[in-house]
């Protein structure tokens, strides 16, 4: 079923939401995690206490770009798996 012009206007608005949210979250992870790098180096002298930090958000970040460019609305892998639950639920009936 074709998406009328509204409703591409709203998907295209929504996705591209969401990979600007996903560009700022990088931004600030990179910000944030520079200056607690430069800080654990200057402050407190040479102790890698900083990678804690740059690990679990940097773990959340990669979840958070997965979410957006691989399993988000429009990435081909969410279709697929939507139409083939289709198939599977049409056969069933």
């Amino acid at each position: 079923m074709p998406l009328t012009d509204e409703e591409i206007d709203r998907l295209a608005r929504k996705r591209t939401n969401a990979k600007l949210g996903w560009y700022m979250h990088l931004a600030i992870y990179v910000v944030v995690n520079l200056f607690i790098f430069a800080m654990s180096q200057h402050a407190f002298g040479q102790r890698p206490w900083s990678v804690y930090p740059l690990l679990g958000w940097g773990l959340g970040v990669v979840l958070h770009g997965l979410s957006v460019f691989v399993l988000g609305s429009g990435s081909g892998l969410r279709e697929r798996m939507e139409e083939r639950e289709r198939e599977a639920l049409r056969r069933r009936q």
